[in-house]
């Protein structure tokens, strides 16, 4: 019963030695042992085997050492290696136990291995039982009665049923796995009763055969004559060996189940922690009365669903916890974005309590830009979803005061850095100008975004990124690489956490290849689109969470509010600077720049030849009419250097310093935005709406 990886208690070598028929009630036990975080649950049964008091066990198995004499805690711990490491799933082994006044007693245990998909053993559950009568005689002695080998049956259905019993997630995963396993059925009963304490009353959550409940009994309360009330009230096992006994015992319930044809039955209290949680009946029609040795199993089956039961409800109300601290720390709404649809979708993962740090946010910024985030911090637990609630308010922070994506970015990191905590986060952090279709990616760690084209082509954007957020402020390394984009109308964006492509032994090219090939042929509406996109994740199940955002640039409402122009200018090369120069002109006055356009040509010009002359390397010059509110037309020209112009004064030679004089004297508005390695500045002229 060690933590795996660590030398102590197990469970040991198995010695041929037949079970013993004289047990007595008390001397069989359950337990349930997380190999994952090193807790090894036991009953109230398994305790007294141990000798201990529940107060003085902390649920960890290496506390279990010191009952152990060391040359057999050696051969248990040899042995569990040995049947974990060799895929076995089960095992069985003879052990002491030292008590409190010092004598041994021998014990017996026999547990069910459990592993995930991909083999890796998590769980054990089993059975403890006092051995030390059954080891007695010659340990090589024969099974001596047949009775003996039912009671081998017995105990070996118990077990199965624990180990049913311990994939269950929910209380109605518990119901289930009773009503599924056949070891129910195989111990003889021809109905099963299973009632939860609810608000002082007891509620009846499964009986089967279906229709075989009494009528008036779905609910009862604790104080009724019946024996499940009974059985709660005492938190003693009641054992019914006769149609004789059960109608003079229970007059009021017995009239209701004569055509059951019931002979015996036995109702046992499902207590967990010395708190009784329910109750459950095994109702018999082809027996009387019950042995010493199966009322022991029966008792050891109520204690393995016992646990299987609070386990279900603590994690059921985990993953209540979780979910609803999870889903306080995402955004309650998405704002409505001028010239964009935007869809946002968030799946929980399928393991209960193990929610994660993914998270969406859609921020608006000043000058009709939006900043759209996806995210996700390392981890599935509360203290991930905690985190991430923190960084997601930073990094809106951060963005809402006007600061570039890779600064929002490394301030992001060096909050997660400082935190508390030691977990980082992957990030992506998209901002759009609407108006111009100009979107600044930052990647920290995460994912790459996918881009679909009005036609429907789509694409995955290879961006250079930088470390995840928390990792980067640590090893000093807070540079993001910034990354241009152009959102033409009829585009959409797509961002989502690894979740949605990741599965087990899959390559992720091959989960982002998939992805593209969904977010190419799905519908043009993007709420259904980031239904379709979502549908993923609930196809394959799934252990992890999935955040996805959708942002589509709108077609322009206004009818020839589509113009765009683009001309890239090399250095050295005077009939493209001409060609610029004549592709503008005639472009500014097909679209009705009116008088406008000699001075929309001139400013182009001037900012087209201060990049040439100023930078190592070629312009790109972008015309486009912007829609929404006054119509604008916009001029923007990029260059390599991240180097920001300045306004000077003109020089003796009046040419030199008169570019930006010119630009400022001339447009409405303009300014310069940094563009990844490099940056563009742009100036605004509104246009004559009559044209």
């Amino acid at each position: 019963m060690a933590d795996r990886g660590a030398s102590a208690l197990s469970l040991p070598e198995n010695r041929p030695a037949a079970p013993d028929t004289i047990l007595a009630l008390n001397h069989m036990g359950s337990f349930d042992w997380d190999l994952d975080a090193g807790l090894f649950h036991m009953d109230a049964r398994a305790h007294e085997i141990f000798d201990l008091r529940p107060d003085e066990y902390d649920g960890r198995a290496t506390s279990l050492a010191a009952r152990v004499p060391p040359p057999d805690a050696a051969r248990l711990d040899a042995t569990v290696a040995r049947a974990i490491k060799d895929g076995s799933e089960t095992y069985g082994a003879y052990f002491r136990v030292r008590r409190r006044d010092g004598t041994f007693r021998w014990t017996h245990s026999q547990g069910a291995i459990r592993r995930d998909g991909s083999g890796r053993p998590h769980r054990v559950v089993g059975l403890l039982r006092d051995a030390t009568r059954e080891l007695a005689d010659s340990p090589g002695r024969a099974p001596r009665t047949a009775q003996e080998e039912a009671f081998r049956q017995q105990a070996g259905i118990v077990e199965a049923v624990s180990a049913a019993l311990a994939h269950a997630r929910s209380v109605q995963d518990v119901i289930d796995a009773l009503k599924d396993t056949h070891g129910i059925r195989h111990l003889g009963a021809a109905s099963v009763v299973i009632g939860l304490v609810e608000a002082g009353r007891i509620r009846l959550v499964a009986e089967g055969p279906t229709e075989s409940f009494v009528p008036g009994t779905r609910i009862t309360r604790i104080d009724e004559p019946y024996p499940m009330s009974e059985v709660v009230r005492t938190l003693v096992p009641r054992f019914i060996e006769s149609p004789e006994e059960f109608a003079e015992e229970y007059p009021i319930l017995w009239p209701h189940i004569t055509e059951l044809h019931i002979t015996s039955a036995a109702y046992l209290p499902l207590i967990a922690q010395a708190r009784p949680l329910g109750a459950m009946g095994l109702l018999y029609s082809d027996r009387r009365g019950f042995s010493a040795e199966e009322r022991a199993v029966l008792v050891a089956l109520g204690s393995s669903i016992a646990q299987s039961l609070q386990r279900a409800m603590l994690y059921e109300q985990e993953k209540d916890l979780a979910q609803g601290l999870q889903q306080a720390m995402l955004p309650r709404t998405i704002p409505s974005v001028r010239g964009a649809d935007v869809a946002v979708r968030y799946r929980a993962a399928a393991l209960g309590r193990d929610i994660g740090g993914d998270w969406y946010d859609l921020i608006p910024l000043p000058g009709g830009r939006v900043g759209a985030v996806i995210g996700d911090v390392q981890g599935h637990d509360t203290h991930a979803a905690a985190v991430m609630g923190q960084l997601r308010i930073v990094l809106r922070a951060y963005a809402a005061e006007g600061h570039t994506p890779a600064t929002v970015m490394a301030r992001a990191s060096v909050f997660l850095d400082e935190l508390d905590t030691d977990r980082f986060a992957t990030c992506l952090y998209a901002q759009a100008d609407l108006t111009t279709g100009v979107v600044q990616v930052v990647r920290a760690g995460h994912l790459d975004p996918l881009l679909r084209d009005a036609d429907g082509t789509t694409r995955r954007l290879d961006l250079e990124g930088g470390l995840p957020l928390g990792l980067s402020a640590e090893f000093g390394r807070l540079e993001y690489p910034v990354a241009t984009l152009e959102l033409d109308p009829g585009n959409t964006l797509l961002l989502c956490t690894d979740g949605l492509v990741e599965q087990p032994g899959a390559d992720l090219d091959d989960g982002m290849r998939e992805l593209a090939e969904r977010f190419a042929e799905g519908p043009d509406d993007v709420r259904e689109l980031a239904g379709r996109l979502i549908a993923m994740a609930e196809e394959r199940g799934g252990d992890d969470d999935v955040a996805l955002l959708l942002l589509r640039r709108r077609e322009p409402e206004e009818p020839g509010a589509r113009g765009r122009l683009r001309q890239h200018v090399a250095p050295g090369d005077p009939e493209a600077l001409a060609r610029a120069r004549h592709l503008i002109g005639a472009e500014v006055r097909a679209w009705g720049a009116g008088e406008r356009a000699d001075e929309i040509e001139l400013v182009a010009d001037e900012l087209i030849t201060n990049a040439l002359m100023h930078t190592e390397g070629s312009a790109t010059v972008t015309l486009r009419l912007l829609t929404g509110g006054e119509r604008r037309l916009r001029v923007e020209v990029e260059d390599s250097s991240s180097a920001l112009p300045r306004r000077r004064e003109p020089q003796d030679d009046g040419v030199s310093g008169r570019g930006l004089l010119l630009v400022d004297m001339l447009a409405d508005a303009w300014g310069v935005e940094a563009r990844g390695g490099g940056k563009a500045v742009w100036c605004e002229f509104r246009m004559n709406p009559d044209g």
